[in-house]
């Protein structure tokens, strides 16, 4: 009941997590029917998860294997990586289709990040996002693209190609307006070449979670009272503030133009939303971001306990800039840095992803030369 509940206050249920097991042994279909799933994300982290614990990819590789001979190369691997996780989307993509179909487009989607090496290279980062496009090959995916620096150009011309993009690794505000910038930049290239902006859509990834840690670590070794009062609120007044953005440049002149052309607002996604912090509750994410036209991607142990006891309480964003203010100014009073934390956390979130990535090509290593 509180999962419909979320979904009928206009937000769309994500998960965050995919696996081919997960897939094949109809538990995502489960997920649509049951939990009000309607998309599904991944990441490095994810998939080396998968193929670290999935017996479910020793076919592929071993076909992987067979198909080379001698030393398995660095190349070798790469492909092997590039060959598995999309399959997995494509397969995703499949069973999300009718939902994709039923939402006009809306929901029913499957994203697959960028080679997270390519973070700060924006022409690699273009090619591989259109290579990934082409070969999964169904119109319900979504391309990730972090939003680095390097990244926001690559989202401009990712898009300007009639691509959707899932822009992830948002942490700061101003970073936040320039990725709602690039959209529509993207968006009149698209239309300037003719393409039908209608069949494009976006969502940009807004880490919610980790902005909480961070803060919280600091305000911890402040010690004081007054500190100690603001843990916890961080991460949702960043996501709050955000929102207060989105529907600033989703309802200016510019906007108003792409739209009569069949363009879709590029909505928010909160990411990261399982609490790490135990004394939290485990559905603060979920319950303190409910807004119209977004996007929530939880694990699954946060979809669980939203199913179990989560509570929707209507629109409890909008409307909340001047308290959000209010929190980032006290945090800033307690000398709390909120560019520095968002720097921090961008180049953590990029750290994280390459170590997954790393370990990820190992494992394929490890089971290609095995299987050669």
């Amino acid at each position: 009941m509180s999962l419909s509940q979320l979904s009928a206050a206009g937000v769309s249920v994500w998960l965050d997590d995919l696996s081919r097991e997960r897939i094949e042994s109809g538990n995502l279909q489960e997920l649509i029917d049951t939990r009000e799933v309607v998309g599904i994300t991944t990441n490095p982290t994810i998939f080396a998860q998968a193929l670290r614990n999935g017996a479910a990819y020793e076919t592929q590789v071993r076909e992987l294997a067979a198909a080379g001979t001698g030393a398995v190369s660095e190349r070798d691997v790469d492909e092997a990586v590039f060959a598995i996780t999309t399959r997995d989307v494509a397969a995703a993509a499949e069973v999300f289709a009718p939902l994709y179909e039923s939402t006009q487009g809306k929901d029913g989607r499957v994203s697959i990040e960028v080679d997270p090496r390519l973070a700060h290279d924006t022409e690699g980062t273009v090619a591989a996002a259109k290579r990934l496009w082409e070969t999964i090959g169904k119109p319900n995916v979504m391309i990730k693209i972090p939003a680095t620096e390097a990244g926001l150009p690559a989202i401009t011309e990712v898009i300007a190609a009639g691509i959707s993009v899932n822009v992830t690794l948002v942490f700061s505000l101003q970073r936040y307006r320039a990725v709602v910038e690039a959209y529509l930049a993207g968006l009149e290239r698209a239309q300037e070449a003719g393409i039908d902006l209608s069949a494009i859509r976006s969502v940009a990834s807004i880490f919610v979670s980790r902005v909480d840690t961070e803060v919280d670590k600091r305000l911890e070794a402040l010690g004081t009272e007054q500190a100690l009062q603001l843990r916890g609120k961080a991460g949702i007044a960043n996501s709050v503030l955000a929102y207060q953005i989105y529907q600033e440049l989703f309802s200016s002149a510019r906007w108003d133009v792409l739209q009569l052309a069949g363009a879709h607002p590029q909505r928010p996604l909160w990411a990261s939303t399982g609490v790490k912090n135990p004394d939290y509750p485990d559905t603060m994410y979920v319950t303190g971001l409910v807004a119209p036209n977004t996007v929530n991607t939880m694990p699954e142990a946060t979809l669980e306990a939203f199913a179990d006891h989560g509570t929707v309480e209507g629109d409890v964003v909008s409307g909340r800039g001047d308290e959000a203010d209010a929190v980032l100014d006290a945090l800033a009073a307690q000398g709390i840095d909120y560019a520095e934390v968002a720097e921090v956390l961008e180049r953590e979130g990029l750290e994280k992803f390459d170590a997954s990535w790393a370990e990820l090509l190992q494992t394929v290593r490890g089971q290609l030369e095995q299987a050669r």
